[in-house]
């Protein structure tokens, strides 16, 4: 790295600005699932979107990579730099300030390196709900969820990021600093830009800022949990339950047996939620703003015609905001608890609705058939048709051989999700891990429309490089 790009990147931000101690900066250079190496020369902390311009004009000046992080909970290695240490991170962290809150627009303006549960805090001391929630959002930052089009458990009524975002502020990879923070729900101006940054994993330019829609905080908030024989009828309970509750609904998530088994064996917290064991679960939450929408007889209908339709064995409705909680607890601890069931193979697929239950049977059957014992927990947003296809190792397999079969599984399931009409990537990204499977999976004409976009906005190639796609 040159020592002149060190130097005045030190300059430009001051002494709180950087960190060089290679024990400092470990947190940041470690990837969630332990898969990636990562080295650099500095982690840049800018406070200021000025800041921000600062470095990437030396680096563009340079040549020098730059690497966008956030809170650094993506799935992909998307925010951590390449082994060869030539490449700066610019953490968004220190960039947290509330900007403004609009409850006449019901807008929200915020910097990047806001943490999510804080926005959602934000918005609701002024009355008001911002929808996006994530298992992590108690760490990621409003930055990286835009970069990455982040989706989570409310895309069933309100949308991923990429719909929930009404203007940007970014700096572009020649320093130049876009002002694009205006919250118009209309705007027919020309090209939408904003859209190019939201889903680019900071390929293209660093998000500092965003203008976000935030909407009537809920008056009433209903969870059951169904229990259903098999994954038909769990998409049977979610069509009746969309006829029933109408935009109530909220959402919509399917849990294995299997996952429940996990939590309750590493979450002594949790409670199994009904008597007997059941094969699938159905968690549904419906919301309303208005008093007059009784939710509770909605839920309570529901589970009578789904009951008596033999959709439906079980249920169970939560009387209280903790025994929701406890319910939520279940689906949520999903992710943390796999890690101490051994090493875990993950996918993040997209289906068309018609195609899950065809999905989660027909991958099921092939990674079984690949290798005995292998362990399917196939859960996720049931109404968007994200479904998480995590494969735990046998019980006594080596982790190692099993990961080193990564590519093979990867490549195994993402062929049977592609030939359904769905996505490999839903809403994790691409980042490091996923280039292969877009090179492999979108058409000549989608990857040179890619090329293009990075070659045009970013000819030098700074912008988090080997991310996504490179420019051509």
């Amino acid at each position: 790295m040159n020592n002149e790009v060190i130097d005045g990147i030190k300059q430009a931000l001051g002494p709180a600005g950087w960190i060089d101690e290679v024990s400092d900066m470990a947190p940041y250079l470690a990837d969630m699932r332990g898969i990636y190496t990562a080295r650099t020369a500095l982690v840049a902390l800018p406070k200021s979107t000025d800041e921000v311009s600062a470095v990437v004009k030396i680096c563009a000046g340079a040549g020098v990579g730059i690497v966008p992080q956030g809170g650094n909970t993506g799935l992909v290695g998307g925010s951590i730099p390449g082994e060869t240490g030539d490449e700066i991170l610019l953490s968004l962290g220190r960039m947290n300030k509330l900007r403004a809150v609009d409850t006449a627009n019901n807008t929200i303006t915020v910097e990047a390196g806001c943490v999510l549960a804080d926005i959602q805090a934000a918005a609701a001391d002024a009355g008001r709900l911002f929808p996006l929630s994530l298992a992590a959002e108690g760490s990621c930052q409003i930055g990286g969820n835009l970069s990455t089009n982040a989706g989570g458990t409310g895309v069933l009524r309100y949308g991923n990021a990429r719909d929930l975002a009404l203007g940007l502020e970014v700096v572009l990879p020649d320093g130049r600093i876009w002002d694009g923070l205006k919250g118009l729900r209309k705007d027919n101006s020309g090209y939408d830009l904003k859209q190019l940054f939201i889903g680019g994993e900071g390929t293209l330019g660093v998000i500092t800022a965003a203008v976000l829609k935030i909407f009537p905080a809920p008056s009433d908030t209903r969870t059951a949990l169904a229990a259903v024989p098999d994954v038909e009828a769990a998409m049977a309970l979610f069509m009746r339950a969309r006829e029933t509750a109408g935009e109530t609904l909220t959402a919509c998530e399917i849990l294995p047996r299997i996952a429940i088994d996990f939590v309750l064996r590493h979450l002594p917290e949790c409670r199994d939620p009904l008597a007997e064991s059941h094969p699938w679960y159905v968690l549904i939450e419906l919301t309303a703003t208005s008093r007059a929408t009784d939710l509770a007889a909605t839920l309570e209908t529901l589970f009578a015609e789904t009951l008596e339709a033999g959709l439906v064995s079980d249920g169970t409705i939560a009387a209280t905001g903790e025994q929701a909680h406890q319910l939520w607890r279940l689906r949520e601890g999903i992710a943390e608890v796999q890690k101490h069931e051994g090493a875990s193979i993950k996918h993040d697929a997209s289906l068309p609705l018609s195609r899950v239950a065809d999905f989660i049977e027909q991958a099921s059957a092939a990674v079984t058939a690949r290798l005995p014992g292998i362990r399917p927990v196939a859960f996720g947003h049931l109404g968007d048709g994200n479904i998480h296809f995590n494969l735990a190792q046998p019980v006594g397999a080596d982790g190692d051989e099993f990961l080193a079969r990564r590519e093979e599984f990867y490549r195994l399931v993402h062929d049977i999700a592609e030939a359904m009409g769905g996505s490999f990537s839903a809403e994790h990204g691409i980042g490091r891990m996923r280039r292969g499977e877009l090179e492999q999976y979108r058409s000549g004409v989608e990857l040179d429309l890619m090329r293009k976009i990075k070659a045009t906005l970013d000819p030098k190639g700074i912008m988090n490089p080997g991310k996504l796609v490179d420019g051509g």
